[in-house]
């Protein structure tokens, strides 16, 4: 059965952006940077063609965004991850791009149905309210942590209700950037 995977960068306060949506203090050079081909799927496609790193779609066929997520890009970029199916929920939003679906659907309906169709693993992009809303569909956190300090901004999940949901660490690797990035997988 397809996973739902949480793979997201975040700084050592737990945010995944600024107040604003700034996503600049990560940093985007380092040996920690040799670690992006493990999940080539997760990258935008121009970015993974410049680099020239294969997309073969075999770890994420489909990646889901909440709108602010997707809008990041605009108006440059219309379809990041056009070599994925990607979902993007918003009540009020519309966007057409090559493989792009905007959508009003529950996004918890959504991910359960599917999980239940053939493919590769389910990747959500962001951001930290549908990580909420998905928190209890989420069977795999990835987690790339920066050596900085926000103060403030989006945070990896929005707040909510105190239930505490047990993940183990199933592998994690450590860069002499100070970036970490730890897998943990949902205890079952």
């Amino acid at each position: 059965m397809r996973e739902l995977v949480y793979y997201v960068a975040a700084s050592l306060d737990g945010y995944i952006a600024g107040p604003d949506g700034q996503f600049d203090a990560f940093d985007l050079e380092g040996d920690h940077m040799a670690d992006l081909a493990r999940f080539a799927d997760a990258l935008p496609t121009d970015g993974a063609a410049h680099l020239g790193i294969e997309q073969p779609c075999t770890g994420f066929d489909t990646v889901l965004m909440g709108w602010n997520t997707y809008a990041a890009g605009l108006p440059a970029v219309t379809s990041p991850y056009r070599h994925l199916r990607q979902i993007v929920f918003s009540r009020s939003n519309s966007a057409a791009a090559e493989n792009l679906v905007v959508t009003a659907a529950d996004p918890l309906e959504l991910v359960r149905e599917l999980k239940g169709q053939p493919g590769a693993d389910i990747w959500l992009c962001g951001g930290g309210v549908l990580a909420s809303l998905l928190v209890d569909e989420i069977d795999r956190l990835v987690v790339k942590r920066h050596p900085v300090l926000f103060g403030n901004g989006i945070p990896m999940f929005a707040p909510g209700t105190y239930r505490p949901g047990a993940f183990d660490a199933v592998d994690t690797r450590s860069f002499e950037s100070g970036v970490t990035v730890t897998e943990y997988a949902r205890r079952r």
